[in-house]
């Protein structure tokens, strides 16, 4: 029986510009045209973050409502996951602003961060509201961990009955300020995990492609996209999220695990809700 991996495709994240690649979708046409590239390239699930019309970076709910509702009518089958990270500087309120749509999961950072020059803040108290504003709305949390501390504090929301079993977990190596992003990182995090958790990777700027083979052969799931890396190959700009996710399901379709279609990747991440067709 074969074993599907799941491929996330993180669309645009909350940091570049059209400086850094001419690629980056911002708009919700845009975005939702990249989601559709994705979902025909192997992807279940889009990572979503808010832009603004002038391109920055926004988690108001009317913005991500434009997106959704672009994403869904382009491709209803597609797992919908926004972002609670928002970017660096944000408050709580702000990035909790998603949550009121109803999106079948949602990221959850349990611990504060360096990110590059500035620090992305999750003390325990905001971590704690915002678990209990995705149980209350029966949103499904991706644990975000960028180093391995954060895995114990998950534990402790786990505990404190802020999080049920099983976990999934999206373990991001390579941002600067975080766990580098190597394969004897990424395995002693598997090996930190709870039993019976799911877990995806997300490699940053050249750890993309050796984490997404490593998830592949350790039998995770994997998230690439323009969010994380914006190059195909060294000093070459990928042309949209699409060439990524090829790439990954490429990859996957030759290591015996075919990419999961949605409907197998709700099962897999033991998902409640059913999209909106």
């Amino acid at each position: 029986m074969t074993n599907p991996v799941i491929i996330s495709a993180a669309l645009v994240g909350a940091e570049l510009t059209r400086e850094n690649t001419p690629y980056l979708p911002l708009t919700p046409d845009e975005i939702a045209a990249e989601a559709l590239a994705c979902y025909q390239a192997g992807a279940a699930l889009v990572h979503l973050h808010g832009r603004a019309k002038d391109g920055s970076p926004t988690q108001d709910v009317n913005a991500y409502r434009d997106i959704i509702d672009a994403v869904q009518t382009r491709v209803p089958e597609i797992i919908i996951q926004v972002s609670t990270g928002g970017a660096v500087g944000m408050t709580a309120e702000e990035r909790l602003q998603p949550l009121a749509l109803q999106p079948e999961m949602a990221s959850l950072t349990t611990g504060t961060v360096n990110f590059g020059e500035e620090v992305f803040y999750n003390d325990l108290p905001m971590v704690r509201e915002f678990a209990k504003a995705m149980q209350a709305r029966g949103i499904r949390p991706e644990l975000e961990i960028f180093d391995s501390g954060m895995i114990p504090s998950a534990m402790r929301l786990l505990k404190e009955g802020l999080l049920s079993e099983p976990l999934h977990f999206n373990l991001v190596l390579g941002v600067p300020g975080g766990a580098a992003g190597t394969i004897k990182n990424l395995m002693f995090m598997i090996e930190s995990l709870p039993a019976g958790s799911t877990w995806t990777t997300s490699g940053i700027g050249a750890a993309q492609l050796p984490l997404t083979t490593a998830a592949i052969l350790l039998g995770g799931n994997l998230r690439v996209g323009l969010e994380d890396n914006i190059y195909y190959s060294r000093g070459v700009l990928s042309e949209g999220n699409a060439p990524l996710v090829a790439r990954a399901a490429r990859l996957a379709n030759e290591l015996g695990r075919p990419p999961a279609t949605p409907a197998e990747a709700r099962h897999i991440l033991h998902l409640k809700t059913s999209p909106k067709i």
